[in-house]
């Protein structure tokens, strides 16, 4: 491969980013990402990468702002350094909820942090399952917009057979879960969820035949699993004999890992776009999957200028 890529990442997520320079077979590059002692951020790159493609590996998770900061911190840094082409790879893209005006005088923050990217020195976008696909739109740059779906189906095919039903945990994750029950060759069913507050909802009933079958809810993130065990009790309620629960990123927040726990779920099958924490990593529910080998095929790709299209489905 040609030496002019580059990978770099800040401390997000440190251990995805190993294992895409492993499938790589390129070392990350040579740099420092640290603090001084008021909490601001510094940045230095040891390596020469004047006229380089850098792939810089950062989701914007816990802590947000700090790794969002760091990232265009280490932008800037590439900038100045005189990269090629700087690339973010976000497979986590934090404030991406906030994709909307829901009610008068709140800020379109993830239409902001777009911004924010792009003023940095950003030339292209890498991202896995955004919350809102048209968060794409936000960028006047390129966006790669890659799906984790194809790695969650390769773990589930064995599980799947025609009495799995794949379950929407609401309304806007239907097209979502309609084409991995078509791919897999199992029926769909829908919880019809309505949101009283932010990260508190109530499942109302199933749409669907659940009754005898192994339901697996599909989601784009679980972050408190309040939707995610609710959902689950309801499948339950209506005759379902086993469910999972499978989503692209992991966030955990808050009593997520003690609902898990303490629900009816089999298995949660999360990626390693965001990290786990040690709490979380002792949850004998939880099952990662890596997404590093796409991550990589991605890049490879996007560096020789050729088709990802193949990569979306």
């Amino acid at each position: 491969m040609p030496n002019d890529l580059k990978i770099l990442t800040g401390n997000a997520n440190p251990d995805l980013a190993c294992k895409v320079s492993e499938h790589l077979n390129i070392p990350l590059l040579d740099s420092m990402v640290t603090t001084f002692g008021d909490g601001e951020i510094m940045v230095q790159i040891n390596e020469n990468i004047r006229g380089a493609d850098v792939f810089v590996i950062q989701p914007t998770c816990k802590p947000v702002n700090d790794n969002l900061m760091e990232l265009l911190l280490i932008i800037d840094a590439l900038k100045r350094a005189s990269a090629r082409r700087i690339t973010a790879v976000i497979p986590y893209y934090g404030y991406a909820r906030q994709d909307r005006k829901v009610q008068p005088r709140v800020p379109i923050s993830s239409k902001l942090v777009a911004d924010l990217l792009t003023a940095a020195g950003t030339n292209r976008v890498l991202t896995i399952d955004l919350h809102a696909g048209q968060i794409q739109g936000f960028f006047n740059i390129p966006v790669d917009h890659l799906y984790a779906a194809p790695v969650l189906r390769d773990y589930f095919k064995n599980k799947c057979d025609k009495n799995t039903v794949i379950v929407s945990p609401d309304a806007g994750g239907v097209e979502r879960a309609r084409d991995f029950a078509k791919r897999l060759g199992a029926s769909l069913a829908i919880v019809d969820k309505r949101r009283e507050a932010a990260n508190v909802s109530k499942v109302m009933h199933v749409i669907g035949d659940v009754k005898d079958k192994e339901a697996i809810i599909l989601d784009d993130m679980i972050d408190t699993a309040g939707t995610t065990t609710q959902a689950a009790q309801a499948l339950f309620d209506n005759g379902a004999i086993k469910v999972y629960a499978a989503c692209t990123h992991g966030v955990l927040s808050g009593p997520a890992i003690d609902r898990i726990n303490n629900s009816l779920l089999e298995e949660v099958v999360v990626t390693d776009t965001i990290p786990m924490s040690e709490k979380t990593a002792r949850c004998s529910k939880l099952k990662v999957l890596s997404i590093a080998p796409l991550l990589a095929e991605a890049i490879k790709r996007i560096h020789e200028e050729t088709t990802i299209s193949s990569l979306f489905v």
